[in-house]
Formats: C-alpha cells, structure tokens, sequence
C-alpha cells in the first residue's frame, strides 16, 4: 500500500477541493455521523478554535485529520472499509489486548512468529514511532501526502493526522515503551484533540461559507495551492 500510494499519482487538487470531496464518504465505523463529513471537520476545527484560539496549526489538523478517508472513493482505489477506517496498530512486535477485535489476530501468522511476537519484536526500546510500521489506513495516507507535499505544520500536527486512529497508545496508553521524547510531547497534544475529535459532534451545523476564509487563510499558510494525492 505504502508503495501504490507513495507515487502520489491519484490526483492533483488543493486541500478544500479535498474536504469538498470527503463528502461522498461514508465511515461504517463511525457511529454518530449522520452528516457529511466536511460537517464533522469543521466542528472539531471550531470546537478546538474556541477553546485554543492561537494554535491556528490545530484548528487546520483538525479540519484535514480525515482527509485520508478518500481512499474509500473510486479515483482514489476504492479500498474496502477495513482497509481505511477503524484502529490502526503497530506490526513487526506482539498484538496487544486493546486493539479492537485483538483475538482474531490468532488467525495471523505473525501471531506465532517469534521473530514478531515479542513486546519490541524488531524494533528497540524508545526507538520512535517513526521508526514503527503501522498497519495501512486514512492516517498514514494523508501523513504522506502531507509530508510530501511540503506542508509546514509542526511535528505535532503531523503526529495528531499520523496516529488518531492508534487507539490502544492514546486511549490504552499501550507500546509506549517504543516512544521517543519528541512522541511523548506530541501525544499530550494528541490527547487534547481527541477530546474534539469525538465529542466536538453536534448536530449544530457549522455556516461553511461564513467559516471557510479563515480556514483557506491557514491551508494558504501551511500547504501548496495544490497538492499531488
């Protein structure tokens, strides 16, 4: 995947061109969303604006976190839902008991390779998560294409769209032993998004037009007018 998608070849457009197109996704493991999903970014966005009204990086974090999800779209290879949406975990050392569904990871034959099933398995003690493969899905991709693209965001950012979905480290507080000092800096800012990214929800609807200057202001900021997918 990391291969397919690392050619950026999928499309060219700009990050609001992107958030436009999100709304065509549905996330089956999304359990509250009955809205578009631009809806759903633009609340986390605000919530968080309000509340850190000078972390303009974050209030853009929270609007793109989700872009990734277009992988889920025809022109973006139409990934099935498993593959894009839901926990991601890292692989190459043991399963924990936190990642969702974890007793089927028995099927998997990493499961009983001793070369894999060990708490560091082929990785060392704080090593980094960058140095850790993290199972495929919508964050690593908009990672990439952040990354790739140039943007500037700080390293907090890029953890926060890097890692939400890593539930069993920011909600289990499980392979922390694999962190460095710079990912547990960044995970405390983890830990105040994702107070936004699941309650911020409300069936109060954000006014996009009123709204989007500021946002394209920042987009402007911290990425190309156009970005290669």
């Amino acid at each position: 995947m990391r291969v397919e998608y690392a050619k950026l070849d999928k499309a060219e457009m700009s990050i609001w061109q992107c958030c436009e197109l999100l709304n065509d996704v549905v996330d089956d493991s999304d359990p509250d969303l009955d809205e578009p999903q631009i809806q759903h970014l633009l609340q986390s966005a605000e919530a968080i604006r309000k509340d850190y009204p000078n972390e303009d990086w974050l209030h853009l974090t929270a609007l793109i976190h989700d872009l990734g999800k277009v992988l889920l779209l025809p022109s973006f290879g139409e990934l099935p839902q498993w593959a894009v949406v839901g926990d991601t975990f890292p692989v190459g050392c043991a399963f924990h008991d936190s990642i969702v569904h974890s007793k089927y990871f028995k099927e998997n034959p990493d499961y009983n390779n001793p070369a894999y099933n060990s708490k560091f398995g082929v990785y060392s003690e704080g090593c980094g998560l960058d140095k850790v493969l993290m199972s495929w899905g919508h964050d690593d991709y908009m990672y990439l294409v952040a990354k790739e693209n140039g943007t500037t965001l700080p390293s907090a950012g890029l953890f926060i769209i890097r890692y939400h979905s890593f539930y069993a480290l920011h909600k289990s507080g499980a392979y922390k032993e694999l962190m460095n000092e710079e990912d547990k800096e960044n995970l405390k800012w983890l830990h105040i998004f994702n107070k936004y990214d699941l309650y911020s929800k409300s069936k109060v609807q954000v006014n996009v037009e009123e709204v989007k200057p500021y946002y394209m202001s920042l987009i402007e900021k911290y990425f190309p007018a156009k970005l290669k997918w």
